[in-house]
């Protein structure tokens, strides 16, 4: 990896040149507005309650010390919608989620800015301004000059790892990400079965071979022999029949396309079919029928999902691209068009094509699958990297393509294993070592394709896997990182802001764990220990 400083923006800091400070200004605005409406009633009840006293915990604080506190708070909560302004939010809210809850979370424990933290007495701290807005999307530039000495990360970390909650196997690795540098390292090259992070591979892989910008197609054709209509799946694992879309590629929208293309031809009756021959090999994943994964296919609506949800374990349909064909069927005769029950078919190279829907481009694709662990997306992901890579859109296929791709990355692939793109599979094997260095590549600002690996690991406190975990601990906000479970596995690999302002890449693996909560607890201390060490 490059070495010397590393730049980690979402898209990267705001420049002071003089055509943007208007559009600046113009899109603060509403954020401001927004993180008014909610710090206003917050500071009220604030400044209206009585301060610690006589029954209560610890010494008596200042009124003026306690009122610091808060416009401290407040102060950060500002600095983050400003940061807010430097891209866009991607399609499923994740940056306004941290910014909204980083108003009220300071708001009410919060820290000075100068780092003194809050007066005895007052109430439990968040980080400060600096390491917010660099887990945020700032430059990753450290707050303190020379290096963090190894020796540091081992006297903190060593005793945590050593806790029987982590079972009978461990193996970790921090590194330095504006050095490349390995701080610590147990066991770092030891393969183990590493559930949801390899969804952190998966993720580098597809962005490697397919590129951010890249949108994966639906589409409609006519068959102009037989009449035929196909709808023709291209591998959107976020296509969805709801009738809000929220910025994903709607079903409902190509049909009503597809309706107004046929009745310009004076059709209003058809044979549909529908056409899933992109992907190859089996659909159902080795776990079998489960409620973390569809069977993949092509084509699927809603991921299969049962009950409306966006996410989370789930009964699915039977099979999904027939679902999703019935439920165009549908969709085509409320826009005035009659379908025939559809079956399976292919589309010729004559047939036309009507109508199309594309997702949103690949790099807000991968963020939601980092942030929610969607099996499904991971899925679809390892096989549109094999189609990419002249491989077959299979189970097998996406496994040789994504270990391929890694491997032209330079990364450390000794002892690594693929057999699928989820970590649903427990024969998958990756190490430490390659972990920590899938992420200080995502961070290699020569690789901002890859930045959206980082951008989209659920943040601690705020969102995705991570949303209910460190609100407490002193690290909201400032780990990041992708979670990964099955029986007898916990693993977690991220990164965290340090409290002297360092960004770390970490990967912690364990096996034989008896206590998926006592390990994942376990985990959490580890990460918010690491999140605020000095080390030096």
């Amino acid at each position: 990896m490059r070495k010397g400083l590393v730049v980690v923006p979402e898209l990267g800091p705001l420049r002071s040149t003089r055509p943007r400070v208007k559009r600046l200004a113009d899109a603060l605005r509403p954020s401001l507005a927004h993180a008014a409406s909610v710090v206003k009633p917050r500071l009220a009840r604030l400044t209206s309650a009585p301060l610690p006293g006589p029954g209560r915990s610890g010494p008596r604080p200042s009124r003026t010390g306690w009122f610091t506190a808060s416009a401290a708070t407040a102060g950060v909560a500002l600095a983050v919608g400003a940061v807010a302004v430097a891209g866009p939010f991607d399609g499923a809210g994740q940056r306004t989620a941290e910014r909204d809850r980083a108003v009220a979370l300071t708001l009410a424990r919060g820290t000075d800015h100068d780092g003194g933290g809050v007066r005895a007495g007052g109430p439990d701290t968040v980080p400060s301004a600096p390491p917010v807005l660099r887990a945020l999307g700032a430059a990753a530039e450290p707050a303190t000059s020379g290096k963090v000495p190894p020796s540091g990360i081992a006297g903190v970390l060593g005793p945590l790892l050593a806790d029987p909650a982590l079972g009978d196997g461990q193996a970790a690795a921090v590194v330095d990400v504006a050095t490349g540098t390995r701080l610590y390292g147990a066991h770092p090259g030891q393969a183990f079965t590493p559930a949801s992070t390899t969804k952190i591979a998966t993720a580098v892989a597809a962005l490697s071979a397919l590129g951010p910008d890249h949108r994966l197609t639906t589409r409609t054709a006519l068959d102009p022999d037989t009449g035929e209509l196909v709808l023709v799946g291209g591998g959107d694992p976020t296509l969805t029949a709801h009738k809000a879309s929220g910025g994903w590629a709607s079903l409902r929208t190509l049909a009503t396309g597809t309706a107004a293309a046929l009745k310009k031809r004076g059709v209003e009756k058809v044979t549909l079919s529908y056409d899933t021959t992109l992907y190859s090999g089996p659909s159902r994943h080795p776990i079998g029928v489960n409620d973390n994964l569809a069977e993949v296919t092509p084509l699927t609506a809603d991921e299969g999902r049962t009950d409306g949800s966006g996410s989370g374990p789930v009964t699915r349909v039977a099979d999904p691209a027939a679902e999703a064909a019935r439920t165009f069927a549908g969709l085509l005769k409320e826009a005035g068009v009659t379908a025939t029950p559809p079956g399976p078919s292919k589309a010729t190279s004559r047939a036309t094509t009507l109508a199309t829907v594309s997702s949103p481009p690949l790099s807000d694709v991968v963020e939601r699958m980092l942030t929610n662990s969607d099996n499904d997306i991971a899925e679809a992901l390892a096989r549109q990297t094999a189609l990419a890579s002249g491989q077959p859109g299979s189970f097998a296929g996406g496994a040789k393509a994504v270990a391929a791709r890694l491997t032209k990355l330079g990364l450390p692939m000794r002892g690594a294993s693929f057999h699928d793109g989820s970590g649903l599979d427990r024969n998958d094997r990756l190490t430490a070592d390659l972990l920590t260095s899938l992420l200080a590549t995502a961070a290699d600002p020569a690789r901002p394709g890859l930045r959206p690996v980082l951008t989209g690991l659920p943040v601690g406190g705020f969102t995705g896997t991570l949303a209910e975990r460190y609100a407490d601990g002193g690290a909201a906000g400032v780990v990041r990182a992708k979670t990964g479970t099955l029986t007898g596995v916990n693993s977690l690999a991220g990164t965290v802001v340090t409290k002297d302002g360092r960004l770390l890449s970490f990967a912690i693996l364990t096996s034989g764990t008896t206590d998926p909560q006592s390990a994942q607890s376990a985990l959490d201390r580890t990460a918010t220990t690491l999140a605020g060490c000095g080390c030096g």
